[in-house]
């Protein structure tokens, strides 16, 4: 496994890639803003539209964890630009492929998340997950603390019912 920081130009190259993780990661009832019916089409348009403007302005890092020399996981750290949390950073947006989960893809990318956001220093971290998720297990285990959870924050990425989330922070040291 290995784990990187794609360029711009890079990310526009494995947009094809991109898109088919999180295609796949809807449809396998993944909570990442996106609800079936989730088409390929509209996986495309979130990073040309969204991720790769962020990632061109470098407000949003985009790393990528390959397994076996494939591209199978991702995720984001969005820099915090406002000018008093020069110190903070947003998690975003981590994907693994549902056929190469449970193989810690996701633990080696929020890793790689916090060394890079510490060396910026960024040592606030902040994310949202679906409450009771294997996510929000994932980010306990890797010291993330609840800050509070909102009922009926989303739709169900599948059947459209309202589900809570709950927002994490972490203190990198």
């Amino acid at each position: 496994m290995s784990i990187r920081i794609l360029s711009h130009a890079e990310a526009i190259a494995a947009t094809p890639v991109l898109s088919d993780i999180l295609h796949a990661t809807v449809l396998a009832g993944g909570s990442v803003n996106f609800c079936a019916p989730f088409s390929p089409e509209e996986a495309r348009a979130y990073w040309i539209e969204d991720a790769l403007p962020s990632i061109a302005t470098g407000h949003r890092l985009l790393f990528a964890a390959h397994q076996f020399g494939v591209l199978k996981g991702t995720v984001s750290l969005d820099l915090a630009q406002q000018p008093n949390q020069p110190h903070r950073a947003d998690v975003a947006k981590l994907l693994v492929h549902p056929n190469a989960r449970r193989a810690g893809l996701a633990k080696a990318l929020m890793e790689a998340v916090e060394a890079e956001a510490k060396a910026r220093g960024r040592w606030l971290l902040t994310l949202d997950t679906w409450s009771g998720s294997p996510a929000e297990k994932l980010y306990r285990s890797l010291g993330y603390r609840a800050a509070g959870r909102i009922p009926d924050f989303f739709l169900h990425p599948s059947d459209g019912s309202l589900q809570p989330t709950t927002y994490f922070y972490k203190r990198l040291t």
